[in-house]
């Protein structure tokens, strides 16, 4: 016959079924707990690159394209159509001033020198025949007026004659009018001669003047085309690098065609590209920093080109230290030029993540070491600095290295 279990026991049974239940719902969830953190997404930090947010002073600039090119560079065109005889240097090789580069063909343009030098000397004897022939001829005037000015002071004597023996009786009217009219018909005469030869004073002297215009006008082409000859002769405008030259012997070339580039590859400068949308951000005194590589070399806008080809304004950085060793020919930098400044605000270091202005989401540590997911608005920026609009705090780390393959992640897992 079966006996009660007494109350005592089985309430001692019930509890140590409800600890082990307990116990085993306690180990399920450290387990499930486990699982999803192992299943959960994590990085590493030491893959990673934070920016502490921090408040401070940003140098607003806008970011354009740049290629490094030389200081100085002087191309050197053919003057005249002509060939080429003779080449002495090849492209590489340094220059000094005055140094030949190549000969040209100058036989023609030396024979029309001469021609002109000839015809020079001919318009000289012209206007030196020209000025005798004045000369001449105004001397002949002033004779012809000391004569005429003799014949009235002898009319007038003899007026004066007629006119003291008509007193004494012995002359009549009629005489002294006939010698009145002769004396008036001089002087008209006279004063006709004057009027002539200072007429004919003015005109030779214009006419001397026109000749002597063209003369001069004649020999500024000669020396043109003397300063062409000299040209021809093809010499280094300065000490540089030889950086081309046509050195096709006996080819032919047209007037103003490019046949050798001189360059000071020890001095340089860098031509920027930015988009005109950006164009009253760029001005002549601006300043800029150019970067190449982790270098950051400062300099200046000299000058802007105040038209827009294919939606790009074009302009040159005068680099304060324009030698440095990491400059380079043809060299591709970016070029940062500032246009504002902002103090007292928060910024974050500036990186590939940042396009422009606008909302972000960006990974932020949280206390637990873990990435948070955060919606952030970075406005103004320089190459160093992003500024902060909305969504962090002073202290702050966010991640600014590439994030993309993480962009459907909510949060991570920060491992060590």
């Amino acid at each position: 016959m079966d006996r009660e279990i007494p109350k005592e026991v089985r309430r001692k049974e019930r509890n140590k079924k409800l600890i082990r239940y307990g116990v085993t719902a306690a180990a399920v969830i450290v387990a499930i707990s486990v699982l999803v953190s192992l299943m959960r997404t994590g990085v590493r930090e030491k893959d990673l690159v934070f920016s502490t947010v921090d408040q401070g002073t940003i140098e607003v600039s806008v970011s354009a394209s740049g290629q490094v090119v030389p200081a100085f560079e002087a191309i050197i065109t053919s003057p005249i159509s002509t060939r080429i005889l003779e080449v002495y240097k090849k492209g590489g090789d340094s220059v000094d001033v005055g140094t030949p580069i190549l000969k040209l063909d100058l036989q023609s343009a030396e024979t029309e020198y001469k021609k002109q030098l000839d015809e020079e000397q001919m318009k000289n004897y012209e206007l030196r025949q020209l000025l005798v022939n004045n000369q001449t001829q105004l001397k002949d005037l002033a004779m012809q007026v000391k004569v005429s000015e003799m014949k009235l002071n002898r009319m007038r004597v003899e007026l004066r004659n007629e006119q003291y023996l008509d007193s004494l009786g012995s002359g009549t009217t009629d005489k002294v009018r006939q010698a009145e009219l002769s004396v008036n018909v001089a002087q008209l005469e006279l004063e006709q001669l004057k009027q002539k030869y200072a007429n004919e004073q003015q005109v030779l002297e214009a006419g001397y003047r026109v000749k002597g215009l063209e003369l001069s006008i004649f020999r500024k082409s000669l020396a043109e085309t003397r300063r062409t000859l000299e040209d021809a002769q093809v010499k280094s405008p300065r000490k540089a690098i030889l950086t081309y030259i046509n050195d096709q012997i006996g080819q032919q070339v047209s007037q103003g065609e490019q046949i050798a580039i001189i360059s000071d590859l020890s001095h340089f400068k860098v031509e920027g590209e930015i988009a005109d949308t950006y164009g009253d951000r760029v001005s002549a005194g601006g300043k800029a920093v150019v970067k190449i590589g982790r270098e950051q070399l400062v300099g200046q806008v000299s000058s802007v080109t105040p038209l827009s080809k294919n939606g790009v304004i074009s302009f040159i950085v005068q680099l304060d230290q324009d030698n440095h060793p990491r400059l380079r020919s043809g060299l591709k930098t970016d070029v940062y030029v500032m246009n504002a400044v902002k103090e007292d605000v928060l910024r974050i270091a500036n990186a590939s993540y940042y396009v422009g202005r606008g909302e972000y989401e960006l990974f932020v540590r949280t206390a637990s070491d873990e990435l948070e997911k955060r919606k952030v608005r970075l406005g103004d920026s320089n190459f160093e600095y992003v500024e902060v609009v909305s969504g962090l705090k002073p202290g702050e780390q966010v991640v600014v290295s590439d994030m993309s393959q993480y962009k459907n992640k909510s949060s991570l897992k920060l491992k060590q």
